[in-house]
């Protein structure tokens, strides 16, 4: 089993993407890169601990490679957009990859300069690529947001068509079930 933790705005919507993969074990809601410890999400939300929102993930690199989730990352959310996932603003929705070894560093750079060389973004990406230093889960409310919570609206209007591009493009690489 192996980790990864990824940012890429408000982690109910990266959760309920990542979940859906095959080969996903886990993944937890919570808070990296920031400067105190176990901070809250008041606290985060209100950008006062540079900490990122963001999800830690469970995997089996024998079902699904680092390279597929990078793929899902960039294709699920806007690595465009300096501290901001459309209306969410802060430091806290910035994109970055807590990075757990050398080589998803290496796999990470090299997949954000094949994105950058094929133009496939209108704007430089600005997605951080950092060690992971250490990982906070968020409170319990925030675990299994969407999937408790689909008729919010703004699980309807944000986080659905998040889900709905990885449907598209990725349904190969879905669990069967939720």
């Amino acid at each position: 089993m192996k980790k990864a933790v990824f940012c890429g705005g408000c982690f109910w919507c990266t959760e309920a993407v990542f979940k859906r993969l095959k080969g996903v074990l886990k993944v937890v809601s919570g808070y990296s890169g920031g400067f105190i410890k176990n901070p809250a999400y008041r606290e985060v939300c209100e950008g006062r601990t540079g900490h990122a929102e963001g999800i830690c993930i469970e995997y089996d690199a024998s079902q699904v490679e680092f390279q597929e989730l990078l793929e899902v990352f960039f294709a699920t959310h806007n690595p465009t957009t300096l501290n901001r996932q459309g209306y969410d603003v802060g430091t806290q929705y910035r994109s970055a990859i807590f990075f757990t070894d050398i080589n998803q560093k290496e796999a990470a750079q090299t997949y954000m300069k094949f994105l950058e060389d094929s133009n496939v973004f209108q704007n430089p990406i600005v997605t951080t690529l950092e060690p992971l230093d250490v990982f906070y889960n968020a409170e319990e409310e925030h675990h299994d947001y969407y999937d408790q919570n689909t008729e919010q609206s703004y699980c309807q209007y944000v986080i659905l068509p998040k889900i709905k591009t990885l449907n598209e493009r990725f349904s190969d690489k879905l669990k069967t079930t939720k």
